[in-house]
């Protein structure tokens, strides 16, 4: 069961306008993806196109796919069937070129206790290639997390929310157009869920932003567009618009309906 979210409260129209930017570049592709683990299917003929510029938030209960398809998508799982493409590139068989302006922070990120964020960042940005613009790019994700006080300060006697920061500078230090997120709140206080509320908003008025979420909340605030999944199936595919129709204003029993409905 996922957690419970309070109901929304935003008004809903007779008319849903149309989704945004339909003829806008494909940025995060599923193609029929399936991931299949024996007799068991995680991800079950999934297909959806997120193009330029959308920010679209990523919802199901716990156990339903969401972080399997995301793997798939950025190439950390192979496919069963079904084809995972970012900017156009299979990330099958061609992974380098397509992960190469795609930021992923998983759920838990790859973060070393013993270095500091500057080394760390450091660290990456070398393995990156990022060489002459590294000091450049440093200071930008130095302000854009706003990691001043932390730079020389163990990763791992920062709070949970101050790592995120860390992760998230880490995932932005090569500029990435493409950004997918796995739960990037889960287990932060309420100022802590302000401040990566805020920065994702900000990152989504230039990259494309695929979110992963348990939080009402998130959607009002920072989504053009639902995808749903329940037993590994798409349930729905909309604008945050036509999600609060379908629940009749309330995007809580809209969640409810679509991942109980036999």
């Amino acid at each position: 069961m996922t957690e419970a979210a309070p109901q929304s409260n935003v008004p809903f129209d007779d008319d849903p306008p149309p989704p945004r930017r339909p003829d806008a570049e494909p940025m995060i592709e599923a193609i029929d993806l399936c991931k299949h683990y024996g007799s068991f299917a995680a991800v079950d003929d999934v297909s959806f196109t997120i193009r330029k510029g959308e920010v679209v938030a990523f919802l199901g209960p716990n156990g339903a796919g969401k972080s399997t398809t995301m793997k798939v998508l950025t190439g950390y799982l192979a496919p069963t069937k079904g084809q995972a493409r970012l900017r156009g590139f299979d990330v099958t068989k061609d992974r380098v070129k397509a992960v190469e302006k795609l930021g992923y922070l998983p759920e838990n990120g790859p973060l070393y206790p013993d270095m500091t964020p500057r080394k760390l960042l450091k660290f990456f940005g070398e393995a990156r290639g990022i060489h002459a613009r590294f000091r450049s790019q440093l200071e930008r994700v130095i302000d854009e997390c706003d990691l001043e006080e932390l730079l020389d300060k163990p990763i791992g006697t920062c709070s949970k929310g101050q790592r995120q920061r860390v992760g998230m500078a880490q995932v932005l230090l090569h500029e990435p157009e493409v950004l997918i997120l796995d739960e990037p709140t889960t287990g932060l206080d309420p100022n802590q869920i302000r401040q990566v509320r805020e920065l994702v908003k900000k990152l989504g008025q230039t990259r494309t932003i695929l979110l992963s979420t348990h939080l009402f909340q998130e959607v009002e605030a920072m989504a053009d567009r639902v995808l749903v999944v329940s037993d590994g199936r798409l349930a729905f595919d909309g604008t945050v618009s036509d999600f609060l129709y379908k629940g009749g204003g309330q995007m809580d029993r809209a969640f409810h309906t679509l991942t109980t409905e036999s």
